[in-house]
């Protein structure tokens, strides 16, 4: 039996906006940091890479969008039962292989859409465009939905990237659009990080990474959190001077040997600025890379008409006398 439930008509963009415009300054971190891993720390400098390590021949690039078809209530059972707030959505993970002089190509492409909300009787939602199974939020607050839904749509990305990762070549590199958690132990595999919310460097090792230049590396680095991984920062060719800009941050394995680690982190800083976004293509340049960019519109095609998909969930919502009254 399908759950109950009724549309909210705002649109569900805003809130999402709302808590990006937020994000204004860096947090302090508790991370335990080992700076003397490639370079003692007191000796930090930027590196340009060695000319010697080629990039890698065949580079594959995971990423994942999500899209907030509609903000709605679900009912809990019995006459006179709870409205539980909700959201309809669809996420999208996808993989495109890069190879020079070639265009990138899709490879791989998992679609899913699901019903969120903390309503523990919720179902699944069916329409006449598509199903939208239902996930547990552990509460009803529009933060929380949405980072049930990044967390559906991360583990979305990591599963993908297992099942295609045992497929791959021994010359293939995967680079994964944002933190590698969960992803570690997979071979030849690269988290890339474009935006920057937390400080994890002291202030003299900060200054290395404001003094690199296009192409440059800081040392590699270890950070532990709840999860260990091998951290360094790069820089892509950026028009502005600002101190960061155009600056992302790689992460691989704990377990990487300093000579592999090393060899891994030259060989991605030689490919990155080839594929950095320019900025009167995409406002997000350079760091949201050119195949990033492409992957993106393609997954957001994935994920179908909105406009038919948002008039699907209005059309099989419960009729209009179980819609709840706002309140003023």
């Amino acid at each position: 039996m399908t759950t109950p439930f009724t549309v909210d008509p705002w649109d569900p963009g805003y809130t999402a906006a709302l808590h990006a415009e937020a994000l204004a300054e860096l947090d302090a971190t508790s991370a335990r940091l080992d700076l003397d891993v490639e370079l003692p720390a007191a000796a930090w400098r930027p590196i340009t890479p060695d000319p010697a390590t080629a990039p890698p021949k065949v580079l594959l690039i995971s990423d994942g969008v999500r899209r907030i078809e509609a903000r709605l209530w679900t009912y809990e059972p019995g006459a006179g039962g709870e409205a539980v707030p909700g959201i309809a959505a669809s996420c999208a993970a996808g993989i495109v292989r890069c190879v020079q002089g070639a265009p990138a190509e899709l490879v791989a492409v998992d679609v899913s859409r699901s019903l969120v909300t903390a309503n523990p009787y919720a179902t699944d939602i069916l329409t006449t465009a598509a199903r939208y199974r239902a996930r547990r939020a552990p509460r009803s607050g529009m933060d929380d939905l949405v980072l049930a839904l990044q967390s559906h749509l991360t583990q979305l990305e990591v599963d993908l990237a297992i099942r295609h990762r045992a497929e791959a070549g021994e010359e293939e590199l995967l680079l994964v659009d944002g933190p590698l958690r969960g992803r570690t132990r997979l071979p030849r595999t690269v988290g890339y990080i474009k935006t920057h919310h937390t400080a994890y460097l002291p202030a003299a090792q900060a200054a290395t990474v404001a003094g690199l230049r296009p192409g440059q590396r800081t040392p590699v680095f270890l950070m532990g959190t709840s999860w260990r991984r091998h951290a360094w920062y790069v820089r892509l060719p950026a028009p502005s001077g600002v101190p960061w800009a155009g600056v992302v941050r790689c992460e691989a394995g704990a377990d990487l040997g300093l000579d592999a680690l090393v060899r891994l982190a030259d060989s991605v800083t030689h490919a990155l600025p080839p594929l950095a976004g320019v900025d009167y293509k995409d406002p997000r340049a350079p760091q949201n890379l050119v195949p990033i960019g492409g992957l993106e519109r393609l997954l957001r095609h994935r994920l179908g008409d909105a406009r038919l998909l948002y008039r699907a969930l209005r059309a099989a919502a419960t009729p209009e006398e179980r819609q709840p009254v706002p309140v003023t």
